[in-house]
C-alpha cells in the first residue's frame, strides 16, 4: 500500500508542490486514526489541513472525496457495530437536506450558520440531559436533514452528527461505526451536490486516492487504539473534543 501512495503521488495538480502533497498524506493517516479511536475530529483537522494547502473552492470537494473513503473504510471494519435502522432514517433527510443547502449555498452567510452550529453542540454536550436522552429512530430523519445542510457550507458536521450519537448511550463501538456510516452517505451526496454544480476535481484524484489509502492504514491503526482506551476515559475524551471543535467554530466565525 506504501508503495501505491507513492506512485500516486507522482502525478499531481501543477500547482501543488511534492512536500505539502506528502504531508497531506500523513496527515490523512493521523486524521483517520483520530476519528477511528475517538469517533469524531479527524474530518474537521483535515478540512483544515487543506484550506492551509489549496484554495477553498478545491479545498471542500476534495475534503469530501477523502472523507468518503476514510469513513467508508471505518464503517466497513466496523460494520457489525452499525445501527442500521439509524442508518436508514438518516437516509432520506440526508438527500433532503443536501437538495436545499444546494439550492442556497451561494446565499447563506456561512459565518451565521457557523456560530448557531457552535452554539448548538455546546449546548447539547453540556446542557444536564443532553446526550442522555436517545432519539427515537425515525428522529434521525431531522438529524439527517440538519447536518448534510450544514456539510455544503461548513465542509465537516462530524461534531454535529455526534451531538446525537453519544457513546454514554449507545456505547463506543456502535457510536463510532454508525457515525462512519452516516457520515460516509453525507460526503457522498456532497460529492454529488458539488458535481451537479460545476466542480470537477480529475487532476486531484491521485493526491486523494494516496490520502485515501493513508487513511485506510490511519483507520486499522486508530480501531486498534480504540480497544485499549477504557469506557470511562473513551467518553470523557469524546466530550473533550467536541466542545474544542465546537470553541474553534465560534471563534472561526466570530473571525470570519
Amino acid at each position: 500500500m506504501y508503495r501505491g501512495v507513492m506512485t500516486m503521488l507522482q502525478w499531481l495538480p501543477p500547482e501543488l508542490a511534492t512536500s505539502t502533497a506528502v504531508l497531506l498524506v500523513a496527515i490523512s493517516f493521523a486524521t483517520s486514526a483520530i476519528s477511528a479511536t475517538f469517533g469524531l475530529g479527524g474530518g474537521v483537522a483535515m478540512l483544515i489541513a487543506l484550506l492551509s494547502a489549496v484554495p477553498p473552492i478545491v479545498a471542500l470537494p476534495v475534503h469530501a472525496l477523502v472523507q468518503v473513503g476514510s469513513n467508508a473504510g471505518r464503517a466497513w471494519m466496523m460494520r457489525p457495530h452499525i445501527m442500521r435502522r439509524v442508518f436508514l432514517w438518516f437516509l432520506p433527510g440526508g438527500v433532503l437536506g443536501v437538495l436545499i443547502a444546494s439550492q442556497l449555498i451561494v446565499s447563506l452567510p456561512t459565518t451565521v450558520l457557523q456560530m448557531a452550529l457552535a452554539i448548538f453542540i455546546l449546548w447539547s454536550v453540556w446542557m444536564p440531559g443532553m446526550g442522555r436522552r436517545e432519539l427515537r429512530d425515525p428522529a434521525f430523519v431531522a438529524v439527517g436533514a440538519v447536518t448534510s445542510f450544514a456539510t455544503l457550507f461548513l465542509g465537516a458536521t462530524g461534531p454535529l452528527l455526534a451531538a446525537f450519537l453519544s457513546p454514554t448511550l449507545y456505547g463506543r463501538d456502535r457510536t463510532v461505526a454508525t457515525h462512519a456510516a452516516c457520515m460516509t452517505l453525507q460526503h457522498l451526496l456532497k460529492l454529488i451536490a458539488f458535481g451537479f454544480l460545476g466542480f470537477v476535481l480529475t487532476e486531484w484524484l491521485p493526491l486523494v486516492l494516496a490520502m485515501i489509502l493513508s487513511g485506510l492504514l490511519g483507520t486499522r491503526f486508530g480501531g486498534a487504539l480504540l480497544h485499549r482506551f477504557p469506557e470511562g476515559a473513551f467518553k470523557k475524551v469524546f466530550k473533550v473534543i467536541l466542545t474544542a471543535l465546537a470553541v474553534r467554530l465560534l471563534i472561526r466565525s466570530l473571525l470570519g
